[in-house]
């Protein structure tokens, strides 16, 4: 009889790699990155864990965008109070957060629910070239 294999909280060995994202297309980018976080790489994933590894990226200010979405893609919050619709332009919030910009992108890409939290919570954004992630020897993962 066979059984199906369910790895352990010990049997996940997680790597961490550094994205540079100048110059690349924001929603190709932003999958592969939801690919790497969830684990779908590796042999051992499972739907209903979490078996990623961590993601630094960085140069998020340098992202691409085709056609004219720099100008009309909207990022879009409400309050739950009536009038309370909060509409952003993508190139107003790449100016001001292109952090968030990313974090975004991959958020819609990754579940929905606490796993999707966990797993989001391994994504580190940075505007510039430098992070603080050097000791953990992170692999630079080319795109």
């Amino acid at each position: 009889m066979m059984s199906t294999y369910m790895p352990s909280p010990e049997d996940i060995d997680r790597k961490w790699y550094v994205v540079d994202l100048a110059g690349k297309t924001l929603g190709r980018v932003s999958t592969e990155i939801a690919t790497i976080l969830r684990g779908k790489h590796k042999p051992i994933y499972t739907p209903n864990m979490d078996t990623g590894d961590f993601v630094v990226v960085i140069n998020a200010d340098k992202v691409h965008l085709t056609g004219n979405k720099l100008e009309q893609k909207l990022y879009r919050k409400h309050s739950g109070y009536p009038g309370g619709l909060k509409e952003t332009a993508y190139d107003e919030l790449l100016n001001d957060k292109p952090e968030e910009a990313i974090r975004k992108a991959v958020k819609g890409m990754l579940p929905s629910n606490k796993l999707g939290r966990k797993m989001l919570k391994k994504l580190k954004v940075y505007a510039g070239t430098e992070h603080p992630h050097q000791a953990q020897q992170p692999k630079e993962l080319e795109l």
